[in-house]
């Protein structure tokens, strides 16, 4: 029997509505409960208080730790030979002789030892790099060429071979006749490189589908499967990334999947994920979306170092065979990227995780034509990520169930919703709470004459002050990762990206936890975000 894998549309049953109303009102409810505990006893509304700054305190130590070694891993991944390491592969008995008593102690030498060894006794297992093809889907809606060509670019510079690249640029007919003139410009320009230069153009106004990216990609999927069974390509040996308009790869990034994809005997099984870095067009962007851009950066860098919090986000890739067997990608919500991961866990009944791929792929900050349109994108583009609380009411259907209708074993899948959930109020609540809930017990006592609740703000404020360690170690590391400075900035630009963090507070209440609670209200209210807003990608000359 096939399953359901689908968001529901209409009217949802009973539980599925309580669970699209749980974060929003847990999220409202604990801003709530300061107010409340403050005015009962201002004790207990300290002790609620510090209870949340001291695990804030704990965060900031963690962020600055593993931010510190994530940056130092990606450097080490990209310093790999994966195109040299694929060539080993090709014959890993030959190349398991040749290597094993080589003097190399590196993690990732080490590994590929390992590897070869374990290739080498199951050679019928593994397959061979040569027979691996790599389908890149590329969706577009109306960019034009100074957008799409980079990224085009990008793609035949990795190290992988171009002649088994398959290429779909998937692209929108609402995006009218402007980009239908685009696309095939460049489908003149660089079909020659690949395997095959595809265009996919996807249908307006199709039943059953949100105004989305995800529709797109699944239309894509489809076509794309039927040229991999007209080309006689195994199906099996095809890796689909999945890529935004303004995606640029990193050379090796190709290899890299190719590699990982071949060394575990589960890859089918498998997604596997980049480090998206917003990096691309950073020295242009104002302050406040630069923060944006740095700060999600190194939430992706961390994830990065903790595998088992690691979900799909933004650009992935997965086996074509596996798509295509769960009839690829969710076409019913606006979040696609980060349902894939659930939507895969059900489809293999807890069979599946993501594999952290250390190699970046580079993604533009947020810029439109003046910095007011620019403040309101970045915020059209947050409330979407953080529309992924609707992820909530999902997988607590699929697990507040009958055992006989459970896809995943309850205590496997109960952790990641709680993960899921936490992580969504903690969103909306903790930027307020920490920059303003220290005066709270005071104002709601104003003529009780307590010590404790005149120094709650003065104690606040110093633990603040020590949890301030993970924005120095961003902002340390931050400049570290940036790109060149343009020839078009003078050297002050730099400070400018050291003084912007003092909008930190401001960046984390507005562009956080404004944009978190207007999607939980949105899906406590029923009033479901069914469109893809498109964040429009202007280049500065």
């Amino acid at each position: 029997m096939r399953k359901n894998l689908e968001i529901p549309q209409g009217k949802r049953t009973k539980l599925y509505r309580f669970l699209e109303i749980l974060p929003g009102a847990i999220s409202y409810g604990a801003i709530i409960l300061l107010f409340v505990l403050s005015l009962v006893n201002p004790v207990l509304g300290a002790i609620y208080l510090f209870i949340i700054i001291a695990s804030t305190l704990v965060k900031a130590i963690g962020v600055a730790y593993r931010t510190i070694q994530g940056y130092e891993v990606i450097k080490r991944a990209n310093r790999v030979d994966w195109r040299k390491r694929l060539e080993d592969l090709e014959n890993p008995h030959d190349s398991y002789e040749r290597l094993s008593n080589k003097s190399n102690k590196s993690y990732h030498y080490s590994k590929h030892i390992e590897n070869l060894k374990m290739m080498a006794t199951a050679e019928s297992d593994y397959p061979k790099p040569s027979s691996i093809y790599h389908a890149v889907i590329m969706t577009a809606y109306n960019e034009g060429p100074e957008v799409l060509e980079p990224s085009i670019e990008a793609i035949i510079k990795n190290t992988f071979p171009s002649n088994r690249v398959i290429f779909v640029l998937a692209y929108e007919e609402r995006g009218g006749e402007t980009i239908e003139k685009t696309v095939k410009q460049l489908c003149t320009k660089y079909k020659g490189i690949f395997k095959d230069f595809l265009l996919v153009k996807h249908p307006a106004d199709l039943p059953g589908e949100v105004i989305g990216k995800g529709p797109n990609l699944t239309y894509a999927g489809f076509a794309l499967a039927d040229y991999v069974k007209a080309k006689h390509i195994p199906i099996e040996n095809v890796i689909v990334t999945s890529l935004d308009s303004d995606n640029h790869m990193a050379p090796k990034y190709l290899d890299s999947v190719t590699y990982e994809f071949i060394t575990h005997p589960n890859r089918q099984h498998l997604s596997y994920q980049p480090v998206s870095l917003f990096m691309n067009n950073i020295w242009d962007a104002p302050a406040p979306t630069r923060i944006i851009a740095v700060s999600n950066s190194f939430f992706n860098v961390i994830t990065t170092m903790r595998p088992h919090l690691l979900r799909n986000f933004a650009s992935h890739s997965q086996p074509l065979q596996a798509l295509k067997a769960m009839d690829f990608w969710s076409k019913r919500t606006i979040v696609e990227d980060g349902h894939q991961y659930w939507r895969s866990l059900f489809f293999f009944n807890g069979d599946y995780s993501v594999l952290p791929i250390r190699i970046p792929i580079y993604q533009d900050a947020v810029i439109d034509e003046t910095f007011w349109k620019t403040v309101k994108a970045q915020f059209i583009q947050v409330r979407r990520w953080y529309y992924g609380a609707s992820d909530i009411a999902y997988v607590g259907s699929k697990l507040f169930v009958s055992k006989s209708k459970r896809l995943v074993p309850f205590w496997q899948l109960f952790p990641k919703f709680w993960r899921l959930l936490d992580g969504h109020v903690t969103l909306a609540i903790l930027a307020p709470i920490v920059a303003f809930g220290g005066w709270v017990p005071m104002i709601m006592n104003i003529s009780a004459h307590s010590m404790i609740t005149y120094n709650i703000p003065n104690i606040v404020s110093i633990v603040e002050t020590f949890a301030s360690i993970g924005i120095i170690v961003s902002v340390l590391v931050s400049l570290k990762m940036l790109p060149k400075r343009p020839t078009k900035y003078k050297k002050g630009r730099n400070f400018l990206m050291i003084i912007q963090w003092i909008l930190m507070p401001i960046t984390s209440i507005v562009y956080q936890s404004l944009a978190a609670f207007y999607a939980q209200t949105r899906l406590m209210l029923g009033k479901y975000m069914e469109k893809f807003d498109v964040t429009k990608k202007v280049v500065k000359n």
